[in-house]
């Protein structure tokens, strides 16, 4: 994440949330959302959401907030904790 998209604690790079959940609105150059575990079209090398501050986000990223109980300590810990509770719903 860039400096901007470090607000809330997000951990730079980290891209948890735009790998491990299912997104079933459409996200551009994915007009049928992305299952679970697939890496999101929009997020670049460096791990980091080419839509950030894009009205063309889709609304559920733009809600999607760190929190530390879910992302953990670090990357490896938010893509399995996420993972689980996509699972589980």
């Amino acid at each position: 994440m860039t400096a901007r998209q470090n607000s809330g604690g997000c951990r730079p790079g980290c891209g948890a949330c735009c790998i491990a959940p299912s997104i079933s609105s459409p996200i551009p150059g994915m007009p049928g959302g992305k299952p679970a575990g697939v890496r999101c079209v929009q997020l670049d090398a460096d791990n980091l959401c080419r839509l950030f501050g894009d009205p063309r986000r889709p609304a559920v990223c733009e809600r999607f907030a760190f929190d530390p109980s879910l992302c953990g300590e670090h990357r490896d810990q938010a893509l399995a904790r996420i993972a689980a509770l996509e699972v589980q719903t």
